[in-house]
């Protein structure tokens, strides 16, 4: 069963892009905004973290589909990316029960574009 796209996934997914400037999180290549992809350590289907900035990552294609054919190595990554402690944060916080505030969530994902556009 495939997850729905919402409105908000497309909001979350330009900010992580935009927040990359164009350039591949893992291997550094330049390939621009719209070669990129999002890609989730915990997938979407966990709503806690679903639009956590932390929880993702803009990877080319390539290495987006290393990391899915390499999970072990996906987690050491991200382990490193975000220190033991913001990793363990990661997982606990993905691990919990409540509901997002869709509204809020959005406001604050325009509010980071916006600063993005801005600079």
């Amino acid at each position: 069963m495939r997850i729905k796209i919402k409105p908000l996934d497309v909001l979350f997914s330009k900010y992580i892009r935009l927040r990359a400037r164009g350039v591949c999180e893992r291997c550094g290549k330049e390939v621009g905004f719209k070669r990129l992809q999002t890609s989730h350590f915990h997938g979407r289907r966990k709503r806690t973290v679903r639009w956590h900035e932390d929880n993702a990552a803009a990877l080319c294609f390539s290495c987006h589909q290393h990391f899915t054919e390499n999970p072990l190595e996906h987690t050491e990554w991200f382990k490193k990316r975000l220190g033991e402690q913001g990793f363990e944060l990661l997982n606990i916080q993905a691990q919990s029960i409540y509901k997002v505030d869709i509204e809020s969530t959005t406001l604050y994902l325009k509010q980071k574009i916006e600063e993005l556009y801005g600079k």
